[in-house]
């Protein structure tokens, strides 16, 4: 992390950190919005590449804090804690009128009670998942920020009851994907066959997550071709490492020319797609957007995975988003040992042939309608007014 001193200024500097892409692109949209509102701020931080695009004067990458898992973090702990003292120490020297953690709560979190206790106010946009595990949290929560913003309904009832503030903004997502999302024009767009079932894949966006399910997605792969021979498959890779290493799995199994892959563009191949495999997170909630069937899957080191079932800490009923919002299981989630071709494959076959589809569409529908609120701008207004305060 870059330890210049700061620029002479006079506009009100306001300091973001995100670490990792759907944080990146929140941010992005954040900055955009909150320039409407403060033309003359200047913002700073851990940003990624759209976020620096957006303005952000970029104090480290957001690429350096991207870990996943309790366990998994450990090894690059030590580093961890040298990017986050630097950026206290900077953010208590250049004094932001506001910090906003977005996403990348642990990291966010922590930070933002040592900023709230030195007087600088804080913002947490993207809240964690703490109605689903380690409810315990929301105190410290409390102590450690002024503002969450929430990108999901269900979570300010839950702070209010905790009394700490927060808005329901909706989501940036359901803002930028149209209600209804052409798939003949996405297959067209990715050269695949019009005539052809399609199976979109995205196993994750971190190399730890792809690499912990390529082999099952390859066996998966492998298990529906022999099936059903007429299966297309498109594969939405989030970056270079991923997709190399995912490409090199699928050398392995023989299954090169079986798969179509493409950097980024998980929209697009979403809505190419009859049904979606995927890994759980923020992509979940875009395949409930673009209104797909999909099938998904979570897993975690083993270490992990052990103390959430062995203490009981996960309490909400389903982990991926669209069960979550619809309070019903519309998709199928599958965890760790249960993630396998035999379990993957009979899943997305009755995926394609769901005889109760127009009311899976209905409900998908009505969480689009529910989520799109202009989210970006949402947020704005809320911290702005903070500020104000």
């Amino acid at each position: 992390m870059s330890t210049e001193p700061p620029c002479a200024a006079t506009q009100p500097l306001i300091v973001l950190v995100a670490g990792e892409q759907s944080g990146d692109s929140l941010g992005a949209q954040l900055i955009d919005a909150l320039r409407e509102r403060l033309p003359g701020a200047r913002f700073a931080g851990i940003a990624g590449p759209k976020m620096i695009a957006a303005g952000c004067d970029p104090w480290a990458r957001a690429e350096e804090l991207a870990v996943m898992g309790l366990f998994e973090v450990l090894p690059e702990l030590p580093r961890l804690l040298r990017i986050r003292r630097t950026l206290i120490e900077r953010v208590l020297r250049e004094r932001p009128v506001v910090y906003i953690g977005v996403d990348f709560k642990e990291f966010n979190l922590s930070v933002a009670r040592k900023l709230k206790d030195a007087g600088i106010k804080t913002v947490q946009y993207v809240s964690p998942q703490i109605w689903a595990w380690r409810q315990g949290r929301v105190q410290k929560i409390a102590r450690a920020i002024d503002l969450m913003l929430c990108l999901l309904p269900f979570e300010k009832p839950f702070y209010d009851e905790h009394r700490v503030d927060a808005r329901f903004v909706g989501h940036p997502l359901a803002d930028r994907i149209p209600m209804d999302v052409d798939r003949s024009a996405a297959r067209r767009e990715l050269s695949l066959a019009a005539n052809r079932p399609c199976v979109a894949l995205l196993p994750g966006s971190r190399r730890g997550e792809v690499s912990r399910l390529a082999d099952d997605f390859a066996r998966t792969i492998a298990w529906l071709s022999a099936k059903k021979p007429e299966l297309q498959f498109i594969a939405a890779m989030a970056n270079a490492e991923a997709r190399d290493f995912f490409a090199g799995v699928l050398a392995r199994e023989n299954l090169t020319g079986k798969v179509t892959m493409v950097d980024g563009q998980s929209q697009t191949a979403m809505a190419a797609s009859d049904v979606v495999l995927l890994a759980s997170g923020t992509a979940t909630l875009e395949a409930t957007l673009v209104k797909r069937p999909m099938v998904v899957v979570y897993r975690l080191g083993w270490l992990t995975s052990l103390l959430l079932r062995q203490f009981g800490m996960m309490k909400a009923p389903f982990f991926s988003q669209p069960n979550l919002l619809a309070g019903k299981e519309w998709v199928p989630e599958y965890f760790n040992e249960s993630v396998s071709a035999e379990t993957l494959g009979p899943a997305i076959l009755r995926q394609l042939d769901r005889p109760d589809g127009a009311e899976m569409l209905a409900a998908f529908t009505a969480i689009h309608q529910t989520l799109r609120r202009d989210a970006s701008r949402q947020a704005a207004a809320a911290i702005a007014e903070l500020i104000a305060r």
